[in-house]
């Protein structure tokens, strides 16, 4: 049982710290391949589509609309389209008020669900590139013309921002910190773009090229499944750290906890729908970060039962075994306490480490179930 334990940390160490130190070297040893043909001068101007994607959102689509009608870019060449998936509140009211702004509302019937919402929606649109929004996200300024001067490359197929998290306990408006998590993401495909391209996109703020975008299937998860198509016709995806937006943070871990289960049930069948991507006889160095970058966390939570199991059979192995199966112990023991929500004094920051890794990887569980038993997600409902 001692080599199953010890490769189940390893394939653990590598999904989240070892891929990164991967990455790192080879940008370092490669140089990095960033496009010469980047328009550092803001001078590319080609003409977009933002698509604001809403079922009942009225509680926060005025404030994404006035926020994308501020959004730094050329009036005449950004159109605006909230995409309704047939909304049973005032969403669609308030975005009409705004048509005399230039806002084209959309609205579809019979709750189709996102996916079948903007396989109708894009080939409307007048913009050369798309670019996918939700209706909590607010742009900052500038965040449409930093993804769109990376086309000027016609390499690139795709561009993705990052998401930055406001915590609605915080009347100020304060930032919060981004959390380990979401850094060692946005640093990975920092990285990723560095060496080739990145391996899927932040489905609130991503572009792509009109002419690439296929029709999807209505269970298909456009962050992820757009990107492994643009990929797959030998384009580039990078991305753009200036290119953010802001939303607040999840008001319940239960809402949290579902969102990610129904994104990892997503994400697998996106990945068994394009296998193909696998093969780096094809794809070269992309089939190594797709594995790396997504297998291999969603394979998580197996080997950490895996770990555990391994760790309590070999105790008699020595010491150190006793101290690992302490420290597994311990971790999974802090993650609960902060779960609980027991007050622990100078010890809340430290303790959202191990819990929403704990959480994260239950999820992740979770949503390997939901997908065996063949749920597919294919429309959403707003937390708010």
């Amino acid at each position: 049982m001692i080599y199953p334990f010890w490769f189940s940390l390893f394939f653990i160490l590598y999904a989240y710290l070892g891929y990164l130190l991967l990455l790192w070297v080879l940008v370092h040893i490669r140089g990095d391949k960033e496009s010469n043909h980047l328009d550092e001068g803001n001078t590319f101007r080609p003409s977009v589509t933002l698509i604001i994607s809403a079922y009942n959102e009225e509680e926060v689509i005025e404030d994404k609309i006035l926020n994308s009608v501020a959004l730094v870019y050329p009036k005449e060449l950004l159109e605006i389209v909230v995409v309704s998936d047939a909304s049973q509140d005032n969403t669609d009211r308030i975005a009409a008020r705004y048509s005399g702004k230039g806002i084209v509302l959309r609205r579809y019937e019979g709750r189709i669900g996102k996916t079948e919402c903007l396989n109708s929606a894009v080939p409307l649109a007048r913009g050369d590139i798309i670019i996918f929004s939700d209706a909590n996200s607010l742009y900052d300024r500038n965040a449409v013309q930093e993804l769109v001067k990376h086309f000027r490359d016609p390499r690139i197929g795709f561009v993705t921002g990052s998401t930055r998290y406001v915590s609605p306990l915080q009347s100020d408006g304060i930032v919060e910190p981004i959390g380990i998590y979401s850094r060692l993401e946005m640093l990975t495909k920092d990285l990723e773009s560095r060496i080739g391209s990145c391996v899927g996109a932040d489905g609130a703020i991503f572009a792509v090229r009109k002419g690439l975008y296929r029709q999807l299937k209505e269970f298909d998860i456009n962050d992820l499944v757009i990107p492994f198509r643009i990929i797959a016709e030998g384009f580039r995806g990078v991305f753009e750290k200036e290119a953010f937006c802001l939303e607040h943070v999840a008001k319940s871990m239960k809402g949290e906890f579902y969102r990610q289960v129904r994104i990892t049930s997503r994400t697998i069948r996106a990945i068994v729908s394009n296998i193909v991507l696998l093969n780096p006889f094809r794809f070269g160095f992309y089939s190594i970060e797709l594995f790396s970058h997504k297998i291999c966390k969603l394979c998580v939570p197996f080997f950490l039962i895996v770990c555990l199991i391994t760790n309590l059979l070999i105790l008699d192995d020595g010491k150190a075994y006793a101290y690992m199966l302490f420290g597994q112990v311990a971790f999974y023991i802090l993650a609960a306490i902060h779960a609980s929500a027991l007050p622990v004094k100078g010890l809340s920051s430290l303790l959202s480490i191990p819990k929403t890794f704990a959480v994260a990887n239950c999820a992740i569980l979770w949503g390997w179930l939901k997908y065996f038993r063949g749920e597919t997600y294919t429309t959403w409902r707003t937390g708010r």
